[in-house]
């Protein structure tokens, strides 16, 4: 069992220090050698050594010291070393202390007192505190308040020992009256923290005495207050009136500490409308009050909070949420532009998307590292904003489109998806967008964003001078043709470069020339046999993107390529009365064409052109050689009809997301309602009538959640030991996420009274247990209620294990009962979530950890399987209904999931059925850190073999 203490020290056991080495340290009289050893023996101590030799020593030649530090040490030591015996009893030497503490509490330093009386709270021993009491009574009228304060919080926790009643029966009382004359902030909140704690009432009762100073108090004492009141009310809700006012005034507090724990307690006791409006605000005034990132982040959850609950209020707030933009961290960014995207209304959606605007505008200057990345935030926030509401499309489409050919590719491509949903959704735009893009498609450097934008040319030109315009943009990016050449005999191989073949062979031969002056003069002849390579002719430096897009070897574009002139020339033969023409602009792109496949089979690029690009150029050739109805049918129509049939489940999808996140709440037929106009108003406050009318609301839409049914209380009970053990015990496990609280009822089955009974816990895992087990004596046939806090620092399956150890009056041995193991599961740490198929895959990319679990099941079907995965893993599936449809035999689907630790969890399952019916293949699991990848794929492992 660890010791416990107040200090964390790091020690190297590298070299542990000899106990004869600290002894003679601590013998001699030099201090900082003595300081040394101190420290030594308390690492030793902290680190499982017990050093019994030492005590003496220290009680000899330590406590006489004067020194402060030693004297620091001294009780830091006397802290962590055992002071009882096996039984429970002080031990005989403790008395030795006992007079050495006397003093220090009358001693003329105000130092050495102080962290005397520090230490009392952290004893436990009645036997060594006892002939203490009145040395620490006399310290709490002591001149300095560093005294009074300390002598204060040693009275506190004495009177909160087991037997500290006894000991100091009219400690409140002492303490009430100090409270009443006590002039120095810290031990005033000491006093009324005592009495908070262990006189409740009294506190109460002065608080109500004194409300109107209450702002007057220290910010210490004023935190006290707020978490009195936050106690009162959550046990008597009915009182909440009288301290609302309380927390309403602390709102103007000067301490920005106090304001946040104020606005944090308005809306954990009210529902009112002016209290949550007041909250809001107060939030929204620290985000932009405070510097520190830190702290805005929180006031963001706050508000995140606020929006779930109270959406029609934090509707109203939406520019102050806003300001928060102008903070150059990009994670307060994203959560800014997260929490407003919900609270968009038609009534506020122009004055968000011209703040939008500015701010995508303040991003061309270049000043920030970072502005690619907020800048593709703020596009896909205007994207969404765009959906939501069609009309503000026409205001910022064209200032988005100046970003096609930004530097940041994951901007441009946000850009040209939301340009190709926003000519779908709004055919008024089409005319504007098609034109805008026409002139600016040569801006464009990436090759996604020239397919993306090559297909709205190809499926949204419709007019002739669209199409004709279109055709001549590709051609002008495209270049001249062809895109490489073969060097003849005697002729050059590159019309841009004219430098001689490494390859070529050179014949010369001399004859007579006549110069300009009429001399002779003998000239060289050259023939060169050409045994040169192909050469790429790089064309005029108007040739635009496509081309050197296609001299890198990029042949998917050359293929989306010839797709968008196949559909523009189809769409020409409707719309163009001249055959001519129409045969004119076949010609060209078929010449486009073959081109593309020549450079894709030359020895020009260092690979070949892949077979599906190859055939689809192929394919389009031919249809533009041999057109029927059919087929014009199935590139003019079905392509647009797919696209529409994609947005629609898109937005569908999106629409059930919102619906599931919705609170359903249903009203027990017999649930009781207090009638708003038929109470009393006698007395009540505008705020308080406020709140009577929320949770009558709240009451009549069954919104009031309650505590968990008692059926999923059962489910939860784990046994601990057998029906036949002399001590019986079970435990209620409850996950508040970073905790873990273990109600454990332990229960005498003997008729013999158990003493010093103790329930010992380990934990394995990211586990750690908080506090150290108590000692009970157990009655004959008796329970006991005890809870332990176990604190979780990471997503990972953990185990708790421990024993209970009791004594009886009959056997002197201990005896121990082992407990079963308490399996904590992954599953109450993780949550469905969504992402983007982009962000998805740029994680996968990432994460370093995989673990691969291959299928095992007796489910024979895809999609059932699939659904026994995702209910079992508790996570989301990212791939859409419709590209899961049909029966194939091949199954490939995306899930994703957070933790309360903001950990990702990707899951990809591919699985295939077999000829004999059976499924096969792998769920690979991918993570930032391991324990996830680990936990997760034992739950698969577990789980995917039956349908339960």
């Amino acid at each position: 069992m660890e010791k416990s203490c107040t200090l964390l020290i790091h020690f190297d056991k590298g070299t542990p220090a000899i106990a004869n080495e600290i002894k003679e340290a601590l013998e001699g009289n030099d201090v900082p050698a003595k300081i040394d050893a101190m420290k030594k023996a308390i690492m030793l101590l902290l680190n499982g050594e017990t050093l019994p030799q030492l005590f003496i020593t220290i009680v000899r030649y330590v406590l006489p010291s004067e020194d402060h530090t030693v004297q620091k040490l001294l009780l830091l030591y006397l802290e962590i070393i055992e002071k009882t015996d096996a039984r429970g009893r002080v031990l005989p030497e403790m008395i030795l202390i006992c007079q050495n503490l006397r003093n220090n509490l009358q001693h003329p330093n105000e130092y050495i007192r102080g962290v005397t009386l520090r230490f009392l709270c952290r004893l436990n021993e009645t036997e060594i505190i006892e002939p203490l009491i009145p040395s620490v009574l006399q310290n709490l009228e002591h001149r300095h308040p560093f005294i009074r304060r300390n002598a204060i919080l040693a009275v506190m926790s004495i009177y909160k020992l087991p037997q500290g009643e006894q000991l100091l029966v009219d400690a409140p009382d002492m303490i009430e009256k100090v409270l009443s004359t006590e002039q120095d902030p810290s031990a005033k909140r000491n006093a009324f923290l005592m009495l908070f704690t262990c006189a409740q009432d009294r506190a109460t009762n002065y608080l109500l005495t004194h409300v109107d100073r209450v702002s007057e108090w220290g910010e210490l004492l004023q935190m006290v207050v707020l978490e009195l009141i936050r106690k009162v009310c959550r046990t008597n809700r009915g009182e909440k009136g009288k301290y609302i006012k309380i927390i309403i005034s602390l709102l103007n507090a000067p301490s920005t500490a106090v304001i946040y724990e104020c606005a944090g307690t308005l809306v954990s006791l009210s529902s009112a409308p002016t209290a949550i409006r007041a909250a809001a605000n107060t939030y929204c005034q620290l985000l932009l009050s405070q510097s520190d990132n830190n702290v805005k982040l929180i006031v963001l959850d706050r508000l995140n909070e606020l929006k779930s609950s109270h959406r029609d209020i934090m509707v109203d707030m939406i520019m102050d949420v806003l300001r928060a933009l102008s903070s150059p961290n990009l994670d307060i960014r994203r959560k800014t532009l997260d929490i407003v995207l919900e609270l968009i209304t038609p009534r506020n959606i122009s004055e968000v998307v011209l703040m939008l605007k500015k701010e995508v505008v303040k991003t061309q200057s270049g000043e920030l590292e970072k502005n690619g990345e907020y800048r593709q935030m703020l596009i896909q926030a205007i994207h969404s904003c765009a959906i939501k509401f069609p009309e503000v499309a026409s205001t910022v489409v064209h200032l988005l489109m100046d970003f096609l050919g930004d530097s940041n590719v994951a901007s441009a491509i946000d850009v040209v998806v939301f340009v190709r949903e926003i000519i779908e959704t709004n055919p008024k735009l089409r005319v504007s967008i098609i034109t805008r893009l026409l002139d600016t498609f040569y801006q464009i450097r990436a090759a996604r964003v020239c397919s993306c934008a090559l297909w709205i040319i190809g499926e949204y030109c419709l007019s002739l001078s669209e199409v004709e315009s279109g055709i001549a943009t590709i051609k002008q990016c495209l270049g001249e043709l062809p895109f490489y050449s073969v060097s003849e005999e005697g002729e050059a191989t590159d019309t841009s470069k004219k430098t001689p073949q490494a390859n070529s062979i050179t014949v010369s031969s001399r004859r007579p020339a006549i110069l300009a002056d009429g001399t002779y003069a003998t000239q060289s002849a050259a023939s060169e046999t050409a045994f040169s390579p192909p050469a790429i002719v790089q064309g005029s430096l108007a040739s635009g993107n496509l081309r050197s897009l296609l001299l890198t070897g990029d042949f998917f574009l050359g293929a989306v390529v010839a797709c968008t002139l196949t559909k523009l020339i189809l769409r020409l033969e409707e719309v163009q009365p001249s055959k001519v023409e129409v045969n004119k602009a076949t010609t060209q792109a078929l010449l486009i064409m073959v081109s593309m496949l020549q450079l894709g089979q030359s020895s020009v690029l260092p690979h070949p052109i892949d077979n599906d690009s190859y055939d689809r150029i192929v394919l389009c050739m031919r249809l533009l050689c041999n057109t029927g109805d059919e087929i014009r049918k199935i590139w003019l129509q079905s392509c647009r009809q797919s696209f529409v049939k994609m947005l629609s489940e898109k937005q569908l999808r999106e629409t059930e997301e919102l619906k599931a996140k919705a609170q359903v709440s249903h009203a027990q037929p017999d649930d009781l309602i207090d009638f708003y106009h038929l109470k009393s108003r006698k007395g009540m406050s505008q705020l308080e009538l406020e709140d009577e009318v929320q949770d009558d609301l709240k009451r009549a839409t069954g919104e009031f959640v309650k505590d968990a049914d008692d059926a999923n209380k059962l489910n939860r009970i784990l046994q601990l030991t057998g029906f036949s053990d002399p001590v019986y015990a079970e435990a209620y496990v409850t996950v508040h996420h970073y905790d873990i609280v273990l109600d454990v009822t332990v229960i005498n089955r003997t008729k013999e009274t158990l003493q010093n009974l103790c329930l010992e816990l380990a934990t394995m895992g990211d586990l750690k247990l908080v506090e150290r087990p108590q000692n009970y004596t157990l009655a004959p046939e008796s329970s006991k209620q005890i809870k332990a806090n176990i604190k979780v620092s990471s997503t990972e399956t953990g185990v708790i294990f421990g024993n209970i150890v009791y004594e009886t009056s009959n056997v002197l041995e201990r005896t121990v009962v082992v407990l079963n193991d308490i399996h904590i599961d992954i599953m109450d740490y993780i949550s469905p979530a969504v992402c983007t198929d982009a962000a998805f895959r740029t994680m996968w990319a990432e994460f370093e950890w995989e673990n691969k679990v291959a299928v095992n099941t007796v489910i024979q079907d895809e999609k059932e399987f699939l659904d026994h995965i995702i209910k079992s893993t508790n996570m989301k599936c990212l791939t859409a209904p419709s590209a899961l449809d049909g029966e194939c035999g091949f199954l490939a689907a995306n899930l994703y999931a957070k933790s309360v630790f903001g950990e990702d969890a990707l899951v990809n399952v591919s699985i295939e059925k077999q000829a004999d019916g059976k499924l096969s293949g792998y769920i690979r699991i991918r993570s930032k850190t391991q324990g996830i990848a680990l936990s997760l794929g034992d739950k698969i492992t577990l789980k995917q073999k039956g349908g339960s």
